[in-house]
């Protein structure tokens, strides 16, 4: 039999083929072509079956990597793609917008020379070319159940156990405040690294699946138009998941942070893809939110910091420039995604923070000074520290504030105040059965963890799906020997 697998050796790393940046900077589409099926064949034999996986030990889903490359490698995609969904909800997804950097690929036991396998494009080329190919069939549940779960969020978490649930027959609602699907996923990442016609096909599937939508629904503490009490949800359900994500944006003090031309991050992505999706603003509401012809500097250094740089060139900014307190060595953001940006034509100022912001009712520029790098501090960073008349200015039209986001004060705005939080203000889980301070309510996702990943979203959400499964088990059978 031939070996189809170990060619590391003889088959260099290759990634699918990268659009120019002259080309790519003047659209939002993905920035990488597909790959052809022998591509993609040749860069999966490249994995060495190691026998102790680390690609799978370092990735949150557990995902059987090396099986289905071996899979892809010998031309069964059905079977990769059988086994790849089988732990993953969305492997198209996390295949586009995982830092595999720093997870799979970063842990690869292929030593320096040769090169990581390339995990994350094989993984989005199973799947797609499932979906193509018709293998992607709708959930049909053995046994429908009358049992009802409401779940609070659209987005990763949400969706993922939306999905175990219907394989095990519930009745599934999702409730989301927006008109569409998908969280920051439609709205907070941009088309250039996912294209939102693949979060479209997702919502299609999901719904031929049995999963009831209601969007643009607002849970507060009151029923009304376009809103429902909390309350009145709990009623309709036998349990409830809240996946609701963190939303409220970090922000910066300083003198003139309150000028004109200063926003969130997440403000102007929305308000970019929005636009790409086709929604109708007036001229002057999406200006403001526009980088055309400005000079742009985006405060932060994680991955929503280069989506930011990269929209703004794409709208045809007159210069970016991204200000990050550390060095490169130490930024939370992929790695691939800054050499993306670099190539766009985004500037990078490294080791340097803003101390105040200038100009006469809007922004004119931002007055920032050097850092260096200081000693460890308690979580094992590098502490840093302001390097003495280090002043400068960075000319600035349009500052874009992506440093972070925290938990909205659920308790308060649903008139809950029974729902214990943190000190963090995340929601407070038994973290082994996902259940909140209130009985039959559970929670998973950003919203008990903090910002973080896709990835750990989708595995929250199915952690909690069959947590929540067992609990309503548990509790039917109680029922019914009361019942006896």
């Amino acid at each position: 039999m031939v070996e189809h697998m170990l060619k590391f050796v003889s088959v260099p790393q290759s990634q699918p083929d990268k659009r120019p940046a002259a080309e790519r900077n003047g659209d939002f589409d993905e920035i990488y072509r597909a790959f052809a099926v022998e591509k993609a064949e040749q860069q999966a034999s490249r994995c060495s079956q190691c026998g102790v996986p680390f690609c799978s030990v370092h990735c949150p889903l557990g995902n059987n990597i090396p099986d289905w490359l071996k899979m892809t490698a010998e031309g069964r995609l059905e079977e990769a793609y059988a086994l790849s969904s089988a732990t993953n909800n969305f492997p198209e997804i996390c295949g586009r917008i995982c830092p595999q950097d720093r997870l799979c690929e970063g842990n690869c036991v292929i030593e320096k020379g040769f090169e990581s396998v390339t995990i994350g494009a094989v993984e989005r080329f199973i799947t797609d070319t499932a979906f193509a190919k018709g293998w992607v069939e709708p959930i049909r549940p053995p046994v429908e159940r009358e049992t009802s779960i409401g779940i609070v969020g659209a987005g990763p978490g949400g969706l993922a156990a939306a999905m175990q649930f219907r394989q095990q027959g519930y009745q599934v609602h999702v409730y989301d405040r927006y008109d569409r699907i998908g969280g920051l996923m439609i709205y907070g990442i941009p088309g250039f690294k996912l294209e939102k016609d693949i979060v479209a096909r997702r919502h299609l599937y999901l719904e031929e699946s049995g999963v009831r939508f209601h969007l643009g629904v607002d849970i507060t503490d009151g029923d009304g138009d376009g809103t429902l009490s909390f309350a009145t949800l709990r009623a309709r359900h036998d349990a409830v998941l809240i996946a609701t994500g963190v939303y409220k944006s970090r922000d910066i003090g300083g003198p003139g942070a309150g000028l004109g031309g200063i926003v969130k991050a997440l403000d102007y992505l929305t308000m970019s893809n929005r636009l790409s999706l086709g929604d109708a603003f007036a001229p002057d509401e999406s200006a403001a939110l526009n980088a055309v012809g400005k000079s742009v500097v985006v405060i932060g250094g994680g991955d929503t910091a280069m989506d930011c740089v990269r929209t703004a060139i794409r709208q045809g900014a007159k210069s970016v420039k991204c200000l990050y307190r550390r060095d490169r060595a130490n930024m939370p953001g992929s790695i691939r995604e800054v050499k993306n940006a670099e190539e766009e034509g985004v500037s990078f100022v490294w080791l340097a923070a803003p101390e105040a912001f200038l100009g006469d009712g809007s922004v004119s520029g931002v007055r920032a000074v050097r850092m260096k790098l200081g000693m460890p501090d308690a979580s094992g960073r590098q502490s840093v520290e302001p390097v003495e008349d280090s002043g400068f200015v960075l000319e600035a039209d349009l500052v874009i504030k992506a440093l972070g986001f925290d938990p909205e004060p659920l308790p308060t705005l649903w008139g809950q105040p029974d729902l214990a939080v943190s000190r963090w203000g995340t929601l407070r889980v038994d973290h082994e059965s996902f259940m909140t301070s209130l009985p039959g309510v559970f929670a998973a996702g950003d919203i008990v963890r903090g910002a973080s990943l896709v990835v750990w979203a989708i595995r929250d959400g199915r952690d909690a799906a069959a947590q929540m499964h067992r609990w309503l088990e548990n509790r039917a059978a109680q029922c019914a020997q009361a019942a006896e």
